[in-house]
């Protein structure tokens, strides 16, 4: 069951179930975006960097958050549009083999200003097994209202 804009608030928070990532969501990222960087593909090169091994590439665990917050069902069915990503940071590297899971925090909500749909601003943090904070930004997106007969 979806969440409108009037079941959300300011404060909540919601968290996805975990996901591993594996060898060839790293190989399919790279062949589906071109970044084929040493860092991402060459486990030989990698050992020789000053994390010791490959790191996943930043947008691909960005773009898993998107997929994890599916995965909680909040949005499903309500969301329209996703507006836009502010403020993203890297703060420690994604590995092959890191469990990570994303938590959403809604900063506020308000009607859009024709009032048929609401946005939803909302602080988004992907994090690794140790519950470490890998990620982090906005993901602002707009929703469906309560529909009148509902």
């Amino acid at each position: 069951m979806p969440l409108y804009l009037e079941d959300l608030e300011a404060g909540q928070s919601f968290t996805s179930p975990g996901r591993t990532i594996t060898e060839a969501d790293v190989v399919s990222f790279a062949a589906w975006t071109g970044d084929n960087n040493q860092v991402h593909t060459d486990v030989e090169f990698a050992k020789n960097t000053r994390y010791g091994q490959r790191i996943v590439h930043g947008m691909l665990g960005a773009s898993l958050c998107l997929g994890l917050i599916a995965r909680t069902g909040v949005f499903e069915g309500s969301a329209v549009a996703l507006l836009g990503i502010d403020g993203w940071r890297f703060a420690a590297p994604v590995f092959i083999g890191d469990t990570v899971t994303c938590t959403v925090e809604i900063l506020s909500t308000r009607p859009t200003s024709s009032g048929e749909y609401g946005i939803v601003e909302r602080q988004v943090m992907l994090r690794n097994q140790r519950g470490e904070t890998v990620q982090s930004g906005r993901m602002d997106v707009m929703v469906l209202r309560r529909p009148l007969d509902a």
